[in-house]
């Protein structure tokens, strides 16, 4: 394919331009409506891979409705992921408030994101599996557009913006 003809069909390596509504439960939990869409560089794992799968051959302004179960996107939920620190380990000053998010930072030096679970008189229980973790995703999605990605990019394995630093 000549470098400089515009794609038509979602595949690896290009630039797809999304708009999406992400829902889960029936609740919104994410939208571009009223905002830019996402731009992001297929193939390269800057997306939940069942997401990414599901936009293969779609062409620009191709509308569809996808569920992706929690092993293409965020995982099972784990109940090994529920840590417990002591009450006295934790800076007097964090706000302990039930689901509050804030980072932890493991024995290795490793910081991970982590939801408050619990609250008692002498720990707290950090949960570090992501919010949506064991949830099915309900994404309706239109390609907006699709581009050649630059050398750049491919070499960088995501988009870059306007302003991009390195």
């Amino acid at each position: 394919m000549d470098s400089s003809s515009k794609p038509t069909l979602v595949a690896n390596d290009l630039v797809v331009t999304l708009d999406y509504t992400l829902t889960v439960d029936d609740e919104l939990v994410d939208s571009t409506d009223g905002g830019e869409p996402i731009e992001f560089l297929q193939g390269h794992r800057n997306i939940i891979p069942g997401l990414e799968a599901a936009l293969y051959g779609m062409e620009t302004g191709d509308e569809k409705d996808v569920t992706i179960q929690p092993a293409a996107a965020y995982g099972d939920y784990d109940p090994e992921r529920l840590v417990d620190v002591p009450r006295d380990q934790i800076d007097q000053e964090v706000d302990l408030k039930v689901g509050a998010m804030l980072h932890l930072e493991d024995t290795e030096g490793q910081v991970h994101d982590a939801r408050i679970a619990s609250v008692g008189d002498n720990k707290v229980t950090f949960d570090l599996n992501h919010p949506l973790a064991g949830k099915a995703l309900h994404f309706s999605v239109k390609i907006v557009d699709l581009r050649n990605a630059s050398s750049e990019e491919l070499a960088h394995g995501h988009v870059h913006g306007a302003g991009h630093e390195h």
